[in-house]
């Protein structure tokens, strides 16, 4: 049986998400391939989500007018300068659809978030990567130079994933300053709250500074509600009145509403959290630097290993140790920082692995 099929559906890649570590006898298995907080909700915000199960048969508030007003609140913009979605994926999703038209670009740096691409293309764009710097960050002026009469859409993943690698205010401004008006500059800040860069761009700034900027933050990571999707963008009232209408129905559940609002409540609690993942990381980096892994410095809440074609050979030893990974073959390997435990156990495997595989590459 022959089913439809848009063209060139089949060369989309299918996004891949963390994958479980796999068991192995006598070890606690840890999954450190997805970002992830570590943590569980904070009880407060629980306790809201709990309540709100009793309400789940009906549909949620579409305009979901007391989460808008927290956020418009937060960050001290007007309501009509915020769109909410199921993740900021889903938000970014609404900006390629709402901004481009068939045959349009969409610019970002590569490798960076995976999803990029995917985005574009089943939107009928066209992804246009530009490659990161040896360091891991983007490379702006490479970017700069790479822009058409087409591009519509540009991602400014800040900190970059995979690489964690930050983009400086001066860097970014001198950016905007050589991109026309009329394209779309998305500073993704997913990992906006382990960003400690004291030079790094701040989305919300550039935002107030730009006609042509919008911001995405997400609630997967810091807040922990990963489970429940919510994410959004602060935009000017024209560009979110555009994204609204690309949203899909009822996207943003009761419960990532309440759960949302209940997380705002308690920034100061979940901060401690946070501090201590920063912390964390930290000590990682400098774990896996001491063992001669080539670790890059991150500003997320995960590090990534310059692993090159030596990748998937690292990767076994990680998997021998029941931690999963997330690992880009022939490129490296994104570790998400973990609890306490979970990162010894890390450091262990980083110890093991350049001790027993013993490549030069990957030697510090």
């Amino acid at each position: 049986m022959t089913i439809p099929q848009r063209t060139g559906f089949e060369a989309i890649p299918s996004y891949k998400q963390g994958t479980l570590p796999k068991p192995v006898d006598g070890l606690e298995p840890f999954k450190l391939s997805s970002n992830e907080n570590p943590y569980p909700p904070l009880p407060s915000v629980a306790e809201v989500v709990a309540a709100a199960v009793g309400s789940i048969n009906l549909y949620p508030s579409m305009s979901a007018d007391a989460l808008t007003g927290a956020l418009a609140e937060r960050w001290h913009v007007a309501p009509e300068s915020i769109a909410l979605g199921a993740g900021s994926v889903e938000v970014a999703s609404q900006l390629i659809h709402a901004a481009t038209n068939p045959g349009d670009q969409v610019m970002f740096a590569w490798r960076s978030f995976e999803a990029y691409p995917i985005l574009a293309t089943v939107a009928g764009a066209v992804p246009q990567p530009v490659p990161l710097t040896p360091e891991g960050g983007h490379d702006l002026p490479a970017m700069a130079a790479a822009l058409t009469p087409r591009t519509r859409v540009i991602f400014l993943c800040n900190p970059n994933n995979p690489t964690g690698a930050a983009l400086t205010a001066s860097a970014v401004e001198q950016f905007l300053a050589a991109v026309p008006s009329n394209v779309l500059v998305v500073i993704d800040e997913a990992y906006l709250h382990f960003n400690k860069h004291s030079e790094t761009a701040i989305g919300i700034d550039l935002f107030r500074r730009h006609s042509n900027v919008v911001v995405l933050h997400t609630f997967s990571k810091a807040y922990g509600l990963a489970g429940l999707r919510l994410g959004y963008a602060i935009g000017g009232p024209e560009v979110i009145a555009n994204l609204r209408k690309a949203a899909i129905p009822f996207a943003v559940t009761a419960l990532a509403q309440a759960a949302g609002i209940a997380s705002l409540d308690a920034e100061k609690e979940l901060q401690e959290r946070i501090d201590v993942l920063v912390a964390e990381r930290q000590r990682v980096y400098a774990g896996l630097l001491d063992a001669g892994l080539p670790v890059l410095p991150s500003q997320a809440n995960f590090l990534w290993l310059d692993s090159g074609v030596q990748t998937e050979a690292v990767a076994k030893v990680f998997e021998a140790n029941a931690l999963s990974i997330r690992a880009f073959p022939g490129e490296g390997i994104r570790i998400s920082v973990g609890t306490p435990e979970s990162n010894d156990r890390v450091l262990a495997a980083a110890r093991q692995a350049a001790s027993l595989l013993n490549f030069p590459s990957l030697i510090a």
